[in-house]
C-alpha cells in the first residue's frame, strides 16, 4: 500500500511522552491531521475486507443457483484496534507508526470464513486463489500440521487490489479458513486464554489438546457420514 504521509506516529494515549501529548493539545493542527491520515489508511483496509466479502458472496450465490452444496457457511471480518496494532509492533520490538504498521503487520484486515467440512476449506481456498487479481503471498496450513496447542485452521494471506479515485492501492488481508468445529475450539480456546491472566497451566493445556483432537477426529466422522449419503443419491 502506498499512502503519503505514513510516519506520522499512531502510538496509543497512554503510552505518549507528557511532551508529545503536550505539544498535540497545543498543535490541534497535528492531532487532526494524524487522526486523518490514519482513518484514510484504516478505510483501505476495511474497502478489502469488502473486496473479499464480495466475491465469498458471489461464490456463495453461484453454488445456490447451481443447486450445489455451499462450502461457506459463515463469513466473519474484522479490522484490528489502534491499540492492538500498537501492541503488536511493540511486541515485535517494530516503529510504532503508520509506516510500520502497513509494512510489517498483515493482519490488519482480517477474514474468516467457517466451512462445514475440512474439504470445504481446501475448496474455497481454491476458487480464490483462482481469481486473476488475488495474490497469494503466504499460507500456513494448521489442519495439516496443528499447533502444539491443537489449533487448526487455514491461513491465507493475499493480496488484493483497492481501487481508489486516484489511485490503486495493493492491501494485505489475512484470509482463516476453518470448520464449525475448529471455530468452535479456538474461539473457547482464546476466550479461556483471554480471561485467563497467569499461565495456563499444564494440565490444562493438555486437556485442551486432548478436546482438539477430539473434535478434530468428529470432523473427520461428519465428513465421511456426509460424503457416505451423497454417494446414496
Amino acid at each position: 500500500m502506498n499512502i503519503d504521509a505514513l510516519a506520522y506516529e499512531a502510538v496509543p494515549d497512554r503510552e505518549l511522552p507528557i511532551a508529545v501529548k503536550q505539544d498535540l493539545l497545543s498543535s490541534p493542527d497535528n492531532f487532526y491531521k494524524m487522526a486523518f491520515e490514519f482513518q484514510q489508511i484504516m478505510m483501505v483496509y476495511e474497502s478489502a475486507i469488502k473486496q473479499i466479502e464480495t466475491k465469498l458472496d458471489i461464490l456463495n450465490k453461484e453454488n445456490k443457483v447451481s443447486g450445489r452444496r455451499n462450502p461457506i457457511e459463515t463469513v466473519k471480518s474484522r479490522v484490528k484496534s489502534p491499540q492492538s496494532i500498537a501492541g503488536k509492533l511493540e511486541k515485535r520490538n517494530l516503529p510504532v507508526t503508520f509506516e510500520s504498521m502497513v509494512e510489517n503487520l498483515h493482519d490488519i484486515a482480517g477474514v474468516r470464513v467457517i466451512c462445514p467440512y475440512i474439504s470445504d476449506i481446501y475448496s474455497v481456498r481454491d476458487m480464490l486463489l483462482k481469481q486473476p487479481d488475488i495474490t497469494l503471498l503466504e499460507e500456513k496450513d494448521y489442519i495439516k500440521n496443528p499447533k502444539e496447542s491443537g489449533y487448526r485452521s487455514l491461513h491465507l494471506v493475499i493480496e488484493v487490489p483497492v481501487y481508489l479515485s486516484q489511485a490503486t492501492h495493493n492491501v494485505k488481508v489475512e484470509i482463516q479458513l476453518r470448520t464449525i468445529a475448529m471455530d468452535f475450539w479456538a474461539c473457547l480456546e482464546h476466550e479461556l486464554h483471554y480471561k485467563t491472566n497467569t499461565n495456563v497451566p499444564e494440565s490444562v493445556r493438555r486437556e485442551l489438546f486432548r478436546v482438539a483432537e477430539t473434535i478434530a477426529m468428529t470432523d473427520r466422522e461428519m465428513e465421511e457420514i456426509a460424503i457416505e449419503l451423497q454417494n446414496l443419491d
